[in-house]
């Protein structure tokens, strides 16, 4: 059995085709985890909706506490890191991190980039040793064979690499970076576009988007299934 973690950054509080102004990121996320449902039913979801429900931005006591080697930890500074703690748990449990990334001002949204600045945790995430030859930094969970699924939406069209809105986009290389500096470099990107048109190109990209997606769930499930499979005995 697999752990999935669904994560929701959109600020709108639907999804599209079902409610009046929903989510388009929503959407294709939601429709992601359904159709990973419908042959593997009884893999375990864990949801996290920091478009409604943001996690607190971290402040100067945060990095105080986070940057205490836990022994010396004072009462104050467990209480100040217990959201992170919580979010990090989820990170930690997850074989499969699906996130609804829309794009905001070419950018992520401010709740996903607080759920980043979470989960970025020194003696958790990666480490970090002053004495260590080299880069004093490295991942800590680049042996947990991690996967991360960014299905976002953006305004415009053609922030693709090589399209002619590519340098702008810092969604998907931001993310990629973040998540990959933690040890998760398999990562997988769809994205649907011309939100800000409303008109036919949006509900192709959007067929197009979910057409994507149903064709990596299969990817994804046939990779799971061979890393889970026995190998044949030999005699």
């Amino acid at each position: 059995m697999a752990t999935l973690l669904h994560i929701d950054a959109s600020a709108r509080p639907g999804r599209s085709g079902i409610d009046p102004h929903g989510s388009h990121s929503r959407r294709l996320s939601a429709h992601f985890i359904e159709q990973w449902q419908k042959t593997r039913p009884d893999d375990r979801i864990l949801y996290r909706d920091v478009g409604q429900y943001p996690p607190r931005p971290v402040t100067g006591e945060w990095v105080h506490a986070a940057f205490t080697k836990p022994e010396a930890r004072e009462p104050w500074m467990h209480e100040a890191l217990a959201e992170s703690d919580a979010l990090v748990d989820e990170l930690l449990e997850a074989d499969l991190i699906v996130a609804g990334v829309p794009m905001y001002n070419f950018g992520v949204p401010a709740g996903f980039k607080a759920y980043i600045d979470n989960i970025v945790r020194v003696g958790r995430t990666f480490g970090f040793d002053r004495s260590r030859q080299g880069l004093p930094y490295w991942p800590m969970l680049s042996e947990m064979h991690k996967r991360l699924v960014v299905l976002s939406s953006r305004g415009d069209y053609g922030y693709e690499p090589g399209e002619r809105m590519a340098q702008a986009n810092h969604v998907e290389p931001h993310i990629r970076t973040v998540f990959g500096y933690l040890g998760i470099d398999d990562v997988h990107g769809i994205a649907a576009e011309y939100d800000e048109f409303g008109d036919e190109r949006l509900q192709a990209s959007l067929a197009q988007a979910e057409q994507h997606i149903e064709a990596l769930v299969a990817e994804l499930k046939e990779k799971l299934d061979s890393t889970n499979r026995m190998p044949d005995p030999t005699y």
